[in-house]
């Protein structure tokens, strides 16, 4: 429900009723993932999306109808190719979707409101709600963030609040969005619930070095896939807001320097684009001892090895070594800047989605690995 923060914050500021459908658990080669929403106010408008068109149709109508009876449901839908006029995905997958009433005045519009103004403001928080359970549990939800008491509360067990927010505030500060199995005692044992938690948090960083030709293609592409995209060169006279107006941030400062001051995390990635020693190396020494989520750098292949003999020679082990995406991207057959973008992106979704990179054209291999019932990764508010 978060992937449409913004659009369902500006209907609670509106005042509408809404059901929201959220996918809480997916199998085989569905097309979205667990926490991918649908929403649809007393008016009938519609946003979002749950299959990508395959059941969009039967998951509105099932909105409808919570709007009018007010009650939480859960619905499978599976393969429908051997019945032309079933209602089910054609990809072969399976999804659960969870159904909840939101309209003004019930108990968890609250919290709901809370979740989806802090999404909307691209502030870190995670909302858990019973995706499988007693009857009397499900709607209901919880709102975490980074630091203080979480807000709501599901019933049940009185320490089951307390657990699920605990968990919950982990997978946050993971950015991570899933499915939870806990007892409804909020202990592992008990009777068995599914817990749907989905995390909101700001946009991962994408910090290009090097203001030349290929970062500027390299910025648009990184704006794209949802990144919060910096660009950093030494050389004033070519990083400009000018050259790079897609850029959240434009720094002019040595790379190495800027890379020591500035923060970053586990989904970060740096693209080292300069292919010179002296901006390189310093600055390659200090990145791949960081724990960011991709270090690629740009040059040709004598240049890849002159790079790695200096980096060496200042200490950097076979290990760091090894966390080097060079030369970066994937072959592509890239020629332009915008080629040359296309396939440092799509190694980094690769590397970030566990991908292989070679053709899907006669690979034995699933086109969406099996989520079902795991804790899925995700970058940030988008999906």
């Amino acid at each position: 429900m978060l992937d449409i923060a913004e659009e369902l914050n500006r209907w609670v500021e509106q005042g509408r009723d809404f059901a929201v459908a959220t996918v809480v658990a997916v199998g085989g080669s569905a097309p979205r993932q667990p926490g991918a929403a649908l929403a649809v106010d007393s008016e009938g408008t519609a946003i979002g999306s749950v299959s990508g068109g395959c059941v969009e149709g039967a998951v509105y109508e099932l909105c409808r109808q919570a709007l009018e009876d007010g009650e939480t449901v859960r619905e499978r839908f599976g393969y429908s190719d051997d019945d032309a006029f079933a209602v089910g995905l054609t990809c072969g997958g399976i999804i659960d979707i969870l159904v909840t009433p939101v309209p003004v005045g019930s108990p968890a519009r609250a919290v709901f409101e809370a979740a989806l103004a802090a999404a909307s403001r691209g502030e870190a928080a995670a909302l858990a709600r019973i995706a499988e359970g007693p009857a009397e549990l499900m709607g209901r939800a919880v709102l975490v963030r980074t630091e203080g008491p979480f807000e709501g509360a599901l019933g049940g067990h009185p320490e089951l609040d307390r657990t699920i927010a605990e968990e919950a505030r982990a997978m946050l500060d993971a950015g991570r969005t899933g499915v939870l199995e806990i007892g409804a005692d909020g202990r592992l044992c008990g009777e068995p619930l599914k817990v749907l938690v989905e995390s909101s948090v700001p946009p991962p960083r994408m910090i290009v070095f090097g203001a030349i030709d290929f970062a500027s293609a390299l910025v648009r592409i990184g704006k794209f896939l949802g990144y919060r995209v910096t660009v950093c060169d030494a050389r004033p006279v070519f990083a400009t807001k000018n050259r790079f107006p897609e850029a959240d941030e434009i720094v002019v400062d040595w790379p190495h320097r800027y890379l020591e001051s500035t923060e970053v995390d586990g989904r970060t990635v740096l693209c080292v684009l300069t292919h010179d020693a002296k901006f390189d190396v310093p600055l390659l020494e200090l990145a791949l001892r960081l724990p960011v989520a991709y270090v690629g750098a740009m040059g040709s292949r004598r240049t890849h090895e002159d790079r790695n003999k200096r980096l060496r020679d200042v200490g950097v082990t076979e290990i760091e070594l090894a966390r080097l995406r060079s030369p970066i991207g994937l072959d592509l057959g890239a020629r332009s800047p915008e080629e040359t973008a296309l396939s440092i992106a799509a190694e980094i979704v690769a590397n970030r989605r566990g991908g292989s990179g070679v053709a899907l054209t006669g690979a034995h291999i699933p086109i969406h690995p099996d989520v079902a019932n795991t804790v899925i990764d995700r970058i940030g508010s988008v999906a």
